[in-house]
């Protein structure tokens, strides 16, 4: 068993569900008619604690679940130290710890920032943004994508300056693209060799890259991540503190485009 954050909330609503109930239907009857000793303190934690555990449980598991950004692959969308907030029922509803769909809510969109289950390790969160859906050919050739044979256009804004543990891509080029209706910055480095290729994206898989395109592991790299795997969709930091550099206020609240 994977001992990740929704097992153990699951098990701990168990427990404690499980006490409580047996005291309710069982125990407490026997105490008021024979008046013998209050319940113990097992029982009085496990009533106060009960709610709670579920309050959270359905909370990370359907609704919001937060994660904190732990490299510059995303730059300069997402920064390292970045905390951020993912919608769960965006992409459908999913069961805690079985992670098995169970209402299909809509889809990932080319252009969404997603959080997902690393196809090569299922237990290690990643993010990336969705470039390829279902059935689009794609392809990366001389730091340009392509989509159904159509380049994505890109508007050069300048050299990038870095702050804090990104500030090793100074230098790089910042950029807007074009998405469909949707455009996003990203940072590229002319110097850089790129992975290139092109492929079909599978039925029920969604083709992701960074923002950071040659400072990221992605799917030009491993691979497509399928529906399975899907988290939900970042739309918010509600927190920044970079180790060793503090905290960004002036992050705190930004939407994630």
């Amino acid at each position: 068993m994977n001992w990740d954050f929704p097992t153990v909330m699951v098990l701990l609503v168990a427990i404690s569900g499980i006490i409580w109930a047996v005291d309710a239907w069982f125990l407490a009857p026997h105490r008021v008619e024979s008046e013998i000793a209050p319940e113990s303190k097992m029982v009085e934690y496990a009533r106060s604690f009960f709610p709670i555990f579920l309050a959270v449980l359905l909370l990370r598991s359907f609704l919001v679940e937060p994660f904190r950004i732990p490299s510059n692959s995303m730059m300069p969308t997402l920064l390292t130290g970045d905390f951020i907030l993912v919608n769960k029922y965006t992409y459908g509803i999913r069961l805690p710890v079985l992670n098995r769909k169970i209402l299909s809510l809509g889809r990932p969109q080319r252009g969404d920032v997603i959080v997902f289950r690393y196809p090569k390790d299922p237990t290690t969160p990643f993010i990336k943004r969705v470039v390829g859906e279902p059935g689009d050919h794609i392809s990366y050739y001389n730091k340009v994508l392509y989509v159904n044979g159509v380049a994505s256009a890109q508007e050069v804004l300048g050299v990038y300056q870095g702050t804090g543990s990104g500030s090793e891509m100074t230098g790089s080029s910042l950029r807007y693209e074009q998405l469909g209706e949707m455009r996003h910055s990203m940072l590229v480095q002319g110097e850089m060799p790129s992975m290139e290729g092109e492929m079909v994206v599978p039925e029920g898989h969604y083709f992701v890259l960074g923002d950071n395109r040659d400072n990221s592991r992605d799917s030009r790299y491993w691979g497509t991540v399928p529906d399975e795997n899907l988290i939900g969709r970042a739309f918010a930091i509600w927190m920044h503190w970079d180790w060793g550099f503090g905290p960004s206020w002036g992050r705190i609240g930004q939407s994630i485009d």
